[in-house]
């Protein structure tokens, strides 16, 4: 299949079809179309204002699950501009991708660098639930070991005791499960303090986490369908 038709048959979403031979087909001519994918990310204010002109213009959806699998981390910049657009337009023209699949992207684009993840979950002019999705992104580092457990959960005592504003947010709940899932021992008191300041609803599962083994909640984390990078 050309580039040209590949292009054409992943910009226009049509109800119930799925581009399944253009997709096969892009991923086959890896190197060629990669060059289009980037391009198609590129001047965020201009991708957002055709996404939320064009409600079937679907190039860019496609475009950050190829350029994931592909692992390239010309992306990574590219992707936190778009989502670093401050409000909720960015999620809005996303949909389900930023609490689905943002954070998994972000760390398959990433090269195992949490800097760029790091200016979105601090960004309060950044929607919540897309900062939220850095913060899995960051775990999903630990998950394929592209990043040491100890750093990120240093990362993440950095936001509990001042990092992160300290108002009540849906951050703070995604940051509360990011830290169970890594196993929770250095920041428990933390993560008391902030139910105490009513910034999490709950720190039951903290608690319960735990209280289990920690090899064993670490190896639940490698079987999670939230923090596994994009391969297909």
């Amino acid at each position: 299949m050309e580039l040209e038709t590949i292009l054409q048959e992943l910009t226009t979403f049509t109800v119930g079809e799925f581009p399944r031979a253009a997709l096969e087909a892009a991923i086959a001519q890896q190197e060629a179309i990669t060059p289009h994918l980037l391009e198609a990310l590129e001047d965020a204010p201009r991708l957002l204002a055709r996404m939320e002109a064009e409600g079937d213009y679907m190039l860019p959806l496609y475009a950050f699950f190829l350029l994931a699998q592909f692992r390239e981390e010309r992306a990574y910049p590219l992707l936190v501009n778009f989502f670093s657009l401050p409000g909720e337009s960015p999620l809005d023209v996303t949909g389900d991708f930023v609490t689905e699949d943002l954070g998994s992207v972000l760390a398959s684009v990433s090269g195992g660098d949490m800097t760029l993840m790091r200016h979105l979950i601090e960004n309060p002019q950044v929607n919540e639930y897309i900062r939220s999705a850095a913060l899995s992104g960051l775990v999903c580092l630990v998950a394929h070991d592209l990043q040491l457990r100890d750093e990120v959960m240093a990362y993440f005592q950095h936001l509990l005791q001042g990092g992160l504003e300290r108002e009540y947010s849906y951050v703070w709940e995604g940051l509360l499960s990011c830290c169970c899932d890594l196993y929770p021992e250095e920041v428990i008191d933390d993560l008391r303090q902030a139910f105490a300041d009513d910034l999490v609803d709950d720190v039951s599962w903290a608690e319960h986490n735990l209280a289990q083994r920690k090899e064993a909640v670490l190896a639940d984390l490698q079987q999670d369908r939230h923090y596994q990078l994009i391969n297909d």
